[in-house]
């Protein structure tokens, strides 16, 4: 049986201020033998499902990313675009790059640099069953809705995901929530809540707990120490 032909995009998102990280350029900070975007664009650059890398970043980034891509022979990254005013203004500037040959759209938090090929696979495989998946793992403490400081309900933890990314959807189905959202002037911190308001239906697929974000200085350290 023929190999299956990569027929995914994967849209790396590293726009943001970093304010949590004091103002440094957290996908630019050592991580293992690289970078994190290093580490992030190898998990995807490994993915046989992954045809092209488009990532979204400020444009002072373009060079050193390059660079790194070129250190590391990412073959797969076609472009590197600059962000907009919010995730999704971002992500719609990816989108315009994505190759006509691609059926499947994936975003990823380029500050997410542990993801596993595995598991980037499988989301991918998911959403081609489903019209959408994306990873995420199952809740470990006890959540409380809590309103002016008081608990108000206990969900039942065992329904709780904590959402990861990358999140992959349907070419087709991902430009139809888009086209909506920009008719009715939304804009959504989360690619699932997009599809999601035109009915879209997003399959969990369980990842693991050291699909960790990058977003303090700790982090890192922790992604180090996971790495090793």
């Amino acid at each position: 049986m023929p190999e299956k032909s990569p027929d995914t995009s994967v849209i790396l998102v590293c726009a943001g201020n970093a304010s949590r990280m004091g103002g440094v350029n957290k996908i630019l900070m050592p991580l293992k033998d690289t970078t994190v975007i290093g580490v992030c664009m190898s998990a995807f650059q490994n993915c046989p499902d992954i045809a092209e890398i488009i990532i979204v970043t400020k444009p002072e980034n373009f060079q050193p990313i390059q660079e790194i891509a070129d250190t590391l022979n990412i073959s797969k990254l076609s472009h590197l675009t600059e962000g907009g005013d919010t995730r999704q203004q971002s992500v719609m500037k990816g989108l315009k790059l994505v190759s006509k040959d691609s059926s499947y759209i994936a975003v990823h938090d380029g500050a997410r640099p542990l993801v596993k090929t595995e598991h980037i696979s499988k989301v991918i495989q998911d959403a081609r069953v489903f019209g959408g998946a994306t990873l995420g793992v199952p809740v470990k403490d006890t959540i409380k809705v809590v309103d002016s400081g008081l608990i108000t309900d206990t969900p039942p933890r065992s329904s709780l995901w904590m959402t990861q990314t990358p999140q992959v959807f349907r070419k087709r189905l991902y430009f139809e929530a888009v086209d909506f959202a920009l008719e009715h002037n939304l804009d959504f911190t989360d690619d699932c809540q997009l599809v999601e308001a035109v009915g879209g239906k997003i399959y969990m697929t369980q990842g693991d707990y050291t699909n960790i974000k990058i977003t303090t200085p700790e982090d890192r350290e922790i992604a180090e120490v996971l790495l090793s």
